[in-house]
C-alpha cells in the first residue's frame, strides 16, 4: 500500500491565501508537461504544482510508451527496456507484428523526476484539492489563488463539472502486479475473453520485471481475478498491485475559465486505454498557450478557444479509436483471429499504427516553443516534496 509521503504535523502549515500565475492541479504526465512547457518557454512566471503525493510517488499506469517520446521529452533516463514487436494473442493462435516504432517501458518515479528537473523555477506543494470557485483553488491546506488554473488530477475530474464516479461514467479499470521476471522481449496483448469478456490484458517487460495486468471496457467488471489468472498462465507471482480508472471517452477541454488536461479531458485513447503519451501531447499544447496568456500574446478567453479548438480536432480520432473497442469484444474469436492475421502484412501494421502514433506525435515535443517577449526571472524556492533538480 503506498503511503503518501505528504507534509504532517508541525510541517503542515497552511497555505490560505497564497497566490500564483499559474496553479497546475496534479503532478503527473499531464501536471508535469504543462509546467516543463512553460518553462521551456521561458515567461517571467510563478507557476505551483499541487498534488495530493509526492512527484513520482504513486504510479497508476503500465508504464509503457511509444520509444520516440521518450527521446521527445528528454527522458531517456526513465527507460528500462525497449520491446522490438508487440503480439497479440487469442485463442487461436499468436499474431506478432513489428511495428515502425517500438514501445518502451520506463521507471514511473524516475521519469516524473526527470520532468520535474525541466520544470525550471516551479514551486511543488503536497495538498488535496477539493475544487474551484473563480481563481481560486480549494485545497485541505487553504485557498489559492491564480488566474490561469489546470486541471490534471485525473479522471474525478475534480475542478470540471460534471463530476464523474464509476461505475456509472464512461470509465475503463485496469490492474496489474508486478513480478520479478527475467522472461519476455515483446509487448503482448491478451484478447482472450475467458479472461475479460470486454477488455484485454498485458504483459510488459521491464528489465528484471514484468507489468502483468488486465483493463476492462466495462467499469461494472471486475480486474483483480482476471489478473491473478494471467499471472497464473504467464507462471509468475501476483505481486505488488496498481490499478487506476481512466476515461473512454473525450471529455469538454475547459471548465469555465480551467484548463483540463490529461485524464481530465479524457485524453486516454479508447481501445488500448494509452493515455500517457496523450497526456504529454496535450499538456504541451495546454502549456503553450498558457505561456501565451503569460507573456500578453493572447487573453484567457483566447488561449481557453484556441486549446479547445486544439482538443475537438482530435475528436475524429478518438470516436474511431472508440467505436473499434466497441467492435472488436463483439467478434467472433476465430474471426479476430484471422483478422489478426491478416493484418500481419507489413505494409498495413505500418499504415495502422502509424496513423496510432500520429494521433498523438511526438514531432509536437521536438517543435521549440514560441519565444517569450520576457526572460524568466522568478526565483522563488520550491516548497516540499519535489525531487531534487540535479
Amino acid at each position: 500500500m503506498t503511503v503518501r509521503a505528504t507534509t504532517r504535523g508541525e510541517e503542515r502549515t497552511s497555505l490560505d491565501g497564497a497566490r500564483a500565475d499559474v496553479i497546475v492541479c496534479g503532478a503527473s504526465f499531464a501536471g508535469l508537461a504543462v509546467a516543463r512547457e512553460l518553462a521551456r518557454a521561458g515567461v517571467d512566471a510563478d507557476v505551483l504544482v499541487l498534488d495530493r503525493y509526492a512527484i513520482g510517488e504513486r504510479a497508476t499506469s503500465a508504464c509503457a510508451i511509444p520509444t520516440p517520446w521518450l527521446a521527445a521529452m528528454g527522458v531517456e533516463g526513465a527507460a528500462r527496456q525497449e520491446l522490438p514487436g508487440m503480439a497479440f494473442v487469442t485463442p487461436h493462435g499468436r499474431a506478432r507484428y513489428r511495428l515502425p516504432w517500438t514501445w518502451s517501458s520506463f521507471d514511473y518515479r524516475e521519469l516524473c523526476a526527470l520532468l520535474w528537473e525541466q520544470c525550471g523555477t516551479a514551486r511543488f506543494a503536497t495538498a488535496v484539492v477539493h475544487g474551484r470557485t473563480g481563481d481560486t483553488v480549494h485545497t485541505d491546506r487553504g485557498d489559492l489563488t491564480a488566474p490561469l488554473v489546470v486541471d490534471a488530477c485525473g479522471w474525478r475530474r475534480i475542478l470540471g463539472a460534471p463530476h464523474v464516479q464509476p461505475p456509472d461514467a464512461a470509465l475503463s479499470r485496469g490492474l496489474e502486479v508486478h513480478p520479478h521476471d527475467t522472461g519476455g522481449t515483446d509487448l503482448d496483448v491478451y484478447l482472450q475473453r475467458d479472461l475479460v469478456r470486454r477488455g484485454y490484458g498485458w504483459s510488459v517487460p521491464a528489465a528484471g520485471e514484468r507489468r502483468v495486468g488486465t483493463l476492462s471496457y466495462d467499469p461494472h467488471d471486475h480486474v483483480k481475478e482476471p489478473t491473478r489468472a494471467l499471472a497464473d498462465r504467464l507462471d509468475v507471482e501476483a505481486v505488488r498491485y496498481q490499478g487506476n480508472w481512466f476515461p473512454h471517452r473525450l471529455r469538454e477541454a475547459t471548465a469555465g475559465d480551467a484548463f483540463l488536461v490529461g485524464d481530465s479531458a479524457g485524453h486516454c485513447f479508447p481501445l488500448s486505454g494509452e493515455g500517457i503519451r496523450t497526456a504529454f501531447y496535450f499538456g504541451i499544447a495546454c502549456g503553450r498557450e498558457l505561456a501565451a496568456v503569460l507573456d500578453g500574446r493572447r487573453t484567457r478567453g483566447q488561449a481557453l478557444a484556441r486549446y479547445t479548438a486544439f482538443h475537438e480536432s482530435h475528436r475524429p480520432a478518438f470516436r474511431r479509436a472508440a467505436r473499434l473497442q466497441r467492435l472488436i469484444p463483439a467478434l467472433p474469436p476465430r474471426v479476430l483471429a484471422l483478422l489478426l492475421r491478416m493484418m500481419g502484412v507489413q505494409f498495413l501494421v505500418d499504415r495502422a499504427f502509424g496513423w496510432y502514433l500520429q494521433q498523438a506525435h511526438p514531432s509536437l515535443a521536438a517543435a521549440p516553443p514560441a519565444p517569450s517577449q520576457h526572460p524568466r526571472t522568478h526565483d522563488g524556492p520550491p516548497f516540499e516534496h519535489a525531487p531534487s533538480r540535479r
